[in-house]
């Protein structure tokens, strides 16, 4: 027998099993085993910490601290006081609470667009098929929530012919939109044509949404489980290992850099400069820095900067090596202002000593550090790069594409189990269920004294530009090219 955690240690799940008195049945998979590989017990658990310290000192153990934010969140969440040692396992159960013949389902992908989202539109259409719900059960909802209840954006039928090979497109087949939903609207919706499960597809504000209706659910008393697919190209979303999208995103950001390192080494003194996506977490730009090799600065949301320090490490590089590829978050720029006519600084304060918290938001920081460089280095040759719709755009890798259809599959199987309010994710390697309420208490982050953020420092050799550049700069004196006036 192996040792059982406390279900007050537990991240546990609403289930209308329990709260409605659902009657339980045998799994149409018990004949053949759930071919061949067998069923998740209720009682399956996966620890949050896989990594235990034996010392305060050891890499990433500063990390740890910033769990106290994540307890007061679920403690908000749960009533507990401290966080839970684990979480539910996903999979498919040996007794399910829906008969799959009478079951309606239905499907809607919300906010933008990210690779995946054919794919995981794919995977639950099979998934319910293979469970034994018809094919004229399955309703597509067009251009997200609106399409419940706009008359111009009726559903339609999802049948294995229309998903058959929607996989090999990007975008999604439904459309999508980041408008608002009208919960009272979708609610009735669900209830006048009998859906018993709702798929999600969407990041924080469609995982907000979709709480916000299994609440009016419940509150209406319309019998609808609401499952949710975390979808998040910028891999934002708290407590899973990676969403989908991700990884073929970082992928992709490659070709945008390897040309910014193209354009700079062939012109003198050239800078590649590459904006990717991260409006509130650089993992995108820190993972594609990493691995293209090319770039010399990397700057993101959750690590502030000195712009004199960026500018003089830039000279440094240019300096050294006659080039230099930068590539910047969307967020990095974070309270710097735009005026009418291109870009300009509000300040606290003169630009020395300038940190990303002390001016308001920028409209497009990559515009404003290219006029930058160029206003405060002279002779650069400053390429721009912008590759966000691109990258959005293709189709997913083999690794998401797989990543997606194992989310597909843990969500149905979550529905039939009689969950209700939850999301499906990776957590130390293992398909999991969450409560949406412990995924949207706030947004996750690159961790300054993390091992990522570390790893990429170490390779690339950036300093801390949150310190004053050191006296006769990084490695330079006094260098010709540098205005040293116009950073003071």
């Amino acid at each position: 027998m192996l040792e059982s955690i406390d279900k007050e240690h537990v991240l546990g799940c609403p289930n209308r099993a329990t709260r409605d008195g659902l009657e339980g049945r045998p799994s149409p998979f018990l004949s053949n085993n759930y071919h061949g590989g067998g069923f998740v017990s209720d009682d399956d658990r996966v620890d949050i910490q896989s990594l235990h310290f034996g010392s305060s000192h050891s890499a990433g153990m500063r990390s740890q601290g910033k769990l106290s934010e994540l307890v007061a969140a679920l403690g908000y969440v749960q009533g507990q006081a401290d966080l839970p040692k684990a979480v539910l396992r996903a999979g498919p159960r040996d007794q399910i609470y829906f008969t799959p013949a009478v079951t309606h389902a239905a499907i809607v992908t919300c906010g933008s667009i990210c690779p995946g989202l054919n794919d995981v539109i794919r995977g639950l259409v099979l998934k319910l098929i293979d469970y034994g719900v018809p094919e004229s059960h399955i309703l597509g909802i067009r251009h997200g929530f609106k399409g419940f209840y706009d008359k111009k954006r009726k559903p339609i039928i999802l049948t294995r012919k229309l998903v058959d090979s929607i996989q090999l497109e990007g975008g999604t087949m439904l459309g999508t939109s980041s408008e608002p939903a009208d919960v009272k609207q979708i609610v009735k919706r669900l209830d006048l044509w009998s859906i018993d499960f709702l798929f999600v597809i969407g990041g924080p504000g469609s995982h907000g949404a979709a709480l916000k209706l299994q609440e009016a659910c419940e509150e209406s008393r319309v019998p609808c489980s609401i499952i949710a697919v975390p979808k998040s190209i910028d891999n934002d979303i708290l407590l899973v290992d990676k969403t989908f999208g991700f990884e073929s995103a970082v992928e992709e950001a490659q070709k945008p850099l390897m040309a910014a390192k193209v354009e700079a080494a062939s012109g003198y003194r050239g800078v590649g400069l590459v904006k990717l996506m991260g409006r509130r977490s650089g993992f995108i730009a820190v993972s594609a820095s990493l691995a293209s090799g090319v770039v010399d600065i990397c700057l993101i949301p959750e690590v502030e900067y000195r712009l004199d320090s960026v500018l003089m490490y830039l000279e440094s590089i240019l300096e050294r090596k006659g080039h230099a590829v930068i590539c910047i978050a969307e967020g990095a720029g974070e309270g710097l202002s735009g005026a009418d006519c291109g870009m300009r600084l509000q300040t606290r304060g003169s630009l020395d000593g300038m940190r990303v918290t002390d001016v308001e938001r920028t409209v497009d920081v990559g515009a404003w550090l290219k006029s930058e460089i160029k206003a405060n280095l002279e002779d650069v040759d400053v390429k721009y790069i912008d590759p966000s719709y691109l990258i959005r755009s293709v189709v997913s890798t083999s690794t998401d594409r797989i990543y997606c259809r194992m989310l597909a599959n843990g969500a149905v199987h979550a529905a039939f189990a009689g969950y209700t309010g939850i999301t499906v994710g990776l957590v130390n390697t293992h398909f999991v269920y969450l409560p949406i309420p412990a995924v949207i208490q706030m947004t996750r982050r690159v961790d300054p004294t993390g091992e990522l953020w570390n790893r990429l420092r170490s390779s690339i050799g950036q300093p801390n530009f949150e310190e004053e550049p050191p006296v006769g700069g990084y490695g330079i004196v006094n260098s010709p090219s540098l205005r040293q006036d116009s950073l003071r």
